[in-house]
């Protein structure tokens, strides 16, 4: 059985080592978690930590109520899952780029495929650009964005809004 604090870096270390996601430097930083409490099941292959949750390594960030890395069988991280009022995740995809931040109720960000899904009251800034609703999906890869009105986990029909701006 793996000692606790070694499963913990293999549930969070791919945060930061997907090429999309991260600087370079991102994968060697330190990884710093702030939490009230932690539940950590290692058959389970979870990590659960609640109370004014602020996961950080290098530019990425991820904030939330309550936090829960899942990894597969492989013990590789599968899923990042931050919920609250405004539960929020962002990163520097790289240093002459600007931030991407996003916010949601529900924020999941599925490793394997390098998206994030912003759920309920989701709200997504890079640059100047800005995209709002109930539904919002990113692709890191591709930097694409795909956006609902509605979608299961968000209350009501929340219309989408965005602002582009213009190229310099």
């Amino acid at each position: 059985m793996k000692p606790p604090f070694a499963l913990l870096l293999c549930l969070l270390l791919p945060l930061a080592t997907a090429p999309a996601l991260a600087q370079q430097g991102d994968a060697s930083a330190p990884i710093e978690v702030e939490a009230d409490r932690l539940d950590l099941d290692d058959r389970a292959g979870t990590a659960v930590y609640t109370g004014d949750v602020d996961i950080r390594q290098g530019s990425m960030q991820l904030t939330g109520n309550r936090v829960e890395i899942r990894r597969n069988a492989a013990g590789e991280l599968s899923r990042a899952i931050a919920t609250g009022e405004r539960a929020y995740i962002e990163q520097q995809p790289d240093p002459a780029e600007p931030v991407v931040r996003g916010w949601g109720r529900t924020i999941i960000y599925h490793v394997a495929e390098r998206r994030v899904e912003l759920i309920d009251r989701a709200e997504l800034h890079q640059g100047g650009d800005t995209f709002d609703g109930g539904y919002l999906e990113y692709f890191l890869d591709r930097r694409v964005v795909q956006a609902r009105a509605e979608g299961e986990g968000v209350e009501g029909r929340q219309r989408i809004r965005m602002t582009l701006q213009p190229e310099q």
